[in-house]
Parts: C-alpha cells; structure tokens; sequence
C-alpha cells in the first residue's frame, strides 16, 4: 500500500497518491459522499465546549475524582446517569466519545453485588470487547484491520510517516550506496514503500549513482505479520529494481530488544548509513523510573545512526495521578473525535470501528488500570519531555526542513480538506493538531 509518491526535483519529494482510496473503495467513497454534501467543510464547535459537552466533561470528571477518593458507590451511581442518557457509539461526536469513557470506567470500578441495569450492561458489553487480558488472534486480525483503516481516514499516522521519511531522505545523500533502517514495530510497513520509490527517482539519470541497497530490520510481536510485511515490501522493491532485504525480529515484549541493539546483534556493516525509525513507539518503554528507555537511547546512540526519526501523541497520559491522567484523555480524545466527525459522514462504519475498537482500547488501557495492568503501555509524554529526555541521552535536535513542512501541508489539502487541522513547525519539529489543540509531534535527531 502507498502512503504517497515521491517525484524527483531539486529536493525528493513526497505527493500523495489515489492508491490508498482504489484500496479501500468504501472509505473513498465516504469522503466522496461527504464532500458532495459538504462543498466546503463545516468546522464544528469543540465537542467537549458545547453546553451539553461541557456537562458530560463536568459528570465524567467528577465520577473521576470520585473513584480516586475510593468512593465507588458514588462513582456507580453517576455511570448509571451515563449509561441511561442516551450517549450512544452511533451519536455526534459527544455521544461517541462520552460512551467510550463510561465503558471504560466501568471496567476500573469494582463489580457491586447488584449494579444498575444499565452499568452491568456497559461493563459486559465492555468486558468482552476492551478485556485487558492479552488479545486473542481474532482480536489481534481486528486491531491489524482498524488500524489499516484508521491510517487511510485519519491524517496522523500517514503525517509522522511521510515527515519521517523526509527526515531520513536528507540526512542520507545519495553518496551513500548501503542504507540500512531499523523500524521498532514496523506493523504492515505502510511507511516504506514511497522512501523506497524516492531511492530509486533520486537515482535517475546518474549512472555514477545507481540506487543503494536498503535494508530493514524490523520489531513486532507477530511473526506472520512481520513476515507477510517483509513479502509485500520485497514485491514492491523488486518492481522498482531496487535491492532490497529484509530481517524481521519476534520480540515478546519491547524491553528484550534492548539486548539485540549491537552492531553484532543487528548485523550491521561498515559502510552502512543507518537510520532509527521510532514512529510512535518510545513511549512504551517509558517506566516509572525510565530505566528502560534511557537504556535503549543510550545503546541507540552507541550504534551512531545517522538519523532517528521520533514521533508520538502530544498527550500526557502517564501521569502517575490517575485524576490527571483522566482529564487528559478526555481532552485529547474529544479532539480526536471532533476530527473524525468533521472528516467522515455519520454513518462511517470505517469511523465507528476505529472508535469503537482502536480509540476505545486506547481509553480503556489509560484510564481502567494503573502500571503494569495497562496492557498497551500508552504512556504517552508531550514534545517538551521527548525533548529533554532525548537531550540528556546525548541526542542532538536535526530540524525538518520547510520543504518538508510543504510535503505535510499538501497532505492534509488533498486528502483531509478540513480548516480545523492545524500543522504547525516548532522547536525544529512538527506539529499536528486539531481546533489548536496539539495531537500528534514529528520529530529528527543524531
């Protein structure tokens, strides 16, 4: 799958392409049925500013503080008010959004011996869908599907891919002749199929540079993924007669890659330009004493890449305060879910699923446990303490170039024609965010 095209010029650029939508015709087709009925988009009001947003923020702030005082039967009695009002996954923005964190609270609060109609069905309903045990293999196929769709409806993961790749295509030339990128949970390789198309473009009518060999060592959890990936990657390199391999890496968990990060490990050659692709992945070594990701930095930096490309949720969901942690998300997920409102019509079942499915076990894994019960790990930090985690471990910020800053621009104005995304260039870095809020950071550094 394309994310984008890249077309040669003075700088290698990044286009989007119509590959995606020929991919997923129903998701092409909303849009398409959107925009007939929508000649210019309607920005709505923040979900969570509107007079009965505000009420539900104020009723699920307090079930919050609620439960961090430990009064639990107080807690119960106002999710039994949210249950029974109507807040339905099929309603506006609001709606979807309140019915996520009812579910989710629920599964935090304590069963009591005889619950209100309404909340034990929620917690059912939720116990089944959002369990925090260890997804099955259905559930896993699910997740791989949502999050296909949710990288075609949304622009936030194509964005930190396609500023990603732009990062690494200026900081390795096309003197070198060996690039070799270590992704961390590469999942369906969506990233690299333009990078690689730019390799190639950026060769043409050079014979004294033919274009390099790329390697790819990847992370992931699931071996058939990982393998299915390699293949399809491999397919699209061979079509452009770029030499290409491919080395996956099954990790249980993302400590144990700490152990593989030598030159040994990775089979990494001289002459070798390496880049370090960390798409929202950092934050699920953070700890509450960052050991692990200190670690990881620090072995990182010894193998000297080139380039490490960062992106991640502006977002403090790893407040140790689970009121803190609560009100966060609740702000930061009201703006993810004004964004898909405005972007897709009201009956989207690609928009429902990856609410219900993604964005739901997201809520649930931040605001239903605490430390290690959270079984995503989604403890995402702000920019400003990427920053400085990155700087104490030695890294030095590289800026995107305002070419790149174009690419993202014309991302957003051909495939997500919505006034209310916002991009904006800070501190050498990226910013992606919805009705000024800030959700998403891109981010290089050597």
């Amino acid at each position: 799958m394309l994310m984008g095209s890249f077309n040669s010029s003075r700088h290698q650029r990044i286009v989007p392409q119509q590959q995606e939508d020929q991919d997923h015709p129903q998701i092409h087709s909303d849009l398409q049925l959107y925009n007939q009925h929508h000649h210019q988009y309607q920005i709505p009001q923040p979900p969570l500013l509107m007079s009965r947003g505000l009420t539900a923020r104020q009723l699920l702030i307090r079930c919050a503080e609620l439960i961090s005082q430990l009064d639990f039967s107080s807690a119960h009695g106002l999710i039994s008010i949210l249950a029974s009002s109507n807040y339905s996954p099929h309603g506006d923005s609001t709606e979807r959004l309140v019915h996520q964190f009812v579910r989710a609270l629920s599964l935090r609060l304590p069963p009591v011996a005889a619950a209100p109609r309404d909340i034990a069905g929620v917690a059912a309903s939720t116990s089944s869908a959002l369990s925090l045990e260890v997804e099955t293999e259905a559930e896993e196929e699910t997740l791989h599907s949502c999050y296909l769709t949710l990288n075609q409806i949304t622009p936030f993961i194509r964005f930190s891919h396609l500023t990603a790749n732009q990062a690494i295509l200026e900081a390795i030339d096309s003197s070198h002749h060996a690039i070799h990128i270590l992704d961390f949970d590469i999942k369906h390789g969506v990233q690299w199929p333009p990078l690689m198309q730019a390799l190639v473009e950026r060769s043409y009518g050079s014979s004294s540079s033919p274009p390099p060999l790329l390697r790819i060592t990847a992370t992931g959890r699931d071996l058939t993924l990982l393998s299915r990936t390699g293949e399809r990657l491999l397919r699209f390199a061979q079509s452009l007669g770029l030499t290409f391999h491919f080395r996956p890496i099954v990790l249980l968990n993302d400590v144990a890659m700490i152990d593989y990060l030598n030159p040994a490990s990775l089979g990494l050659f001289p002459n070798e330009a390496l880049a370090v692709n960390c798409v929202l992945y950092l934050h699920r070594l953070l700890t509450d004493d960052a050991r692990d990701l200190h670690l990881f930095l620090d072995k990182i930096r010894a193998l000297n890449p080139k380039i490490v490309t960062v992106a991640e949720r502006e977002a403090n969901h790893n407040s140790p305060m689970f009121l803190n942690r609560f009100v966060e998300a609740v702000d930061h997920y009201g703006a993810v879910f004004g964004s898909l409102e405005a972007t897709l019509p009201p009956n989207s079942r690609e928009r429902m699923a990856v609410e219900q499915m993604w964005f739901g076990g997201e809520i649930a894994d931040v605001v239903a446990a605490d430390d290690d019960q959270r079984r995503k790990q989604l403890r995402h930090e702000r920019y400003e303490n990427w920053e400085m985690i990155m700087r104490r471990s030695g890294f030095s910020n590289v800026p995107l170039s305002p070419f790149a800053l174009s690419q993202a621009k014309l991302l957003l104005r051909l495939h997500y024609p919505s006034e209310g995304y916002q991009l904006h260039s800070l501190k050498d870095s990226f910013f992606l965010g919805w009705m000024n809020r800030p959700l998403f950071s891109v981010s290089s550094w050597n």
